[in-house]
């Protein structure tokens, strides 16, 4: 079932992530927001932030893209676009395999 709910979320994230990039142009994306960075920083600064939310509330959530979203919103502060779509990739990646870890066979030691 945790199976089936987890496939759907991500269906469902990518989905929104997908028609959001649709009805922006690619003028828009270019265009800094309201916090400096592009549209497309943006969205992905969010997403990353979903990901990393869901993973530390199924006690999933690594080191690694706990920190890449701390590097992300600190790049956002400065409104460095670039590194705000480098580190929140990064960080919705190892969200995600933290993720996919909890689905691993459970490593029984001495059977």
């Amino acid at each position: 079932m945790s199976k089936v709910l987890l496939a759907l979320t991500s269906a469902a994230l990518l989905g929104l992530s997908g028609c959001a990039d649709l009805q922006s142009n690619n003028t828009a994306a270019a265009q800094p927001t309201k916090s400096g960075i592009s549209a497309e920083a943006q969205a992905a600064l969010s997403a990353a932030q979903a990901d990393v939310k869901t993973a530390k509330a199924k006690n999933a959530l690594w080191t690694t893209a706990d920190n890449a979203l701390k590097a992300a919103e600190a790049a956002a502060g400065k409104g460095d676009s670039a590194t705000v779509l480098k580190d929140s990739k990064v960080a919705s990646d190892q969200a995600k395999k933290g993720l996919a870890q909890l689905n691993y066979p459970e490593l029984k030691v001495g059977d």
